[in-house]
């Protein structure tokens, strides 16, 4: 995987791992990838693929079995949609709207836009 500057790294292997489980590469209730297997396949530090599942586990995406590893949430498809849902709102929107601004859009144009794609 090659990873970009503009974006923390962490964050792209969460985005990797959300569109393997999207994909259905990643089975509900089944084991996911070990930090260590994801690690060697992304050639990233394992402290960095932990901080991501870290992230993971906190939106309920995975979940540990204790000496087993992680587990995909039976759920994490839709929890994957709660989570971008609130990125998009909270991260990309603002500099959408900022961007607006700056060149002079109302939302109005949007909407016309909106309408004939």
């Amino acid at each position: 995987m090659e990873f970009n500057d503009n974006k923390p790294i962490y964050r792209q292997i969460i985005d990797y791992c959300f569109a393997s489980i999207m994909a259905g590469n990643w089975i509900p209730d089944a084991r996911v990838p070990s930090v260590r297997e994801l690690a060697v396949t992304l050639a990233v530090n394992t402290h960095t693929v932990l901080k991501a599942f870290e992230f993971m586990q906190a939106h309920g995406i995975i979940y540990p079995k204790r000496g087993m590893g992680y587990y995909l949430a039976s759920d994490a498809k839709d929890l994957i949609n709660v989570t971008r849902r609130e990125e998009f709102f909270s991260d990309t929107l603002p500099s959408v709207f900022a961007e607006m601004r700056m060149l002079g859009i109302d939302i109005d144009d949007i909407v016309t836009k909106w309408k004939t794609t």
